[in-house]
C-alpha cells in the first residue's frame, strides 16, 4: 500500500513538471539561452516553423494524458487493495467480525 501511496506521489509530480515546461523554456528565453533546444542561437535570431508550438503542445498533452492513465490505474490498484483488506477484516472465516460483535 505504501508503494502505491509512492507511485501516486511520483506521478502527480511529473504531471505537474510536465506541465511546467512551457515555463521553464520561456524563462531560459528570456534569461538569454537557447529554450531548452527551440533557438539554438537564442531568441533574437531565432527562426522556427509555425508547427513547433504546436508540436510542443501536442507532445505535453499526450504526455500528460497518458500520467493521467497511470494515475487512474495506480488508483484503482490501492483501491481495490483497501477493498481486499476491509473484506479480510470483517470475514467471519478469518476471524475478524466476532472481535467487532463483544
Amino acid at each position: 500500500m505504501t508503494g502505491l501511496r509512492l507511485a501516486v506521489g511520483v506521478i502527480i509530480t511529473l504531471v505537474v513538471l510536465v506541465a511546467l515546461v512551457p515555463m521553464i523554456v520561456l524563462l531560459d528565453l528570456a534569461g538569454g539561452g537557447d529554450g531548452l533546444g527551440i533557438c539554438p542561437e537564442g531568441l533574437g535570431s531565432c527562426r522556427t516553423s509555425y508547427f513547433d508550438g504546436p508540436e510542443l503542445l501536442a507532445v505535453l498533452l499526450i504526455l500528460i494524458f497518458l500520467l493521467l492513465m497511470i494515475l487512474r490505474a495506480v488508483l484503482h490498484m490501492q483501491r481495490t487493495v483497501l477493498t481486499r483488506r476491509r473484506k479480510a477484516a470483517f470475514d467471519p472465516v478469518t476471524g475478524g467480525k466476532d472481535r467487532l460483535q463483544d
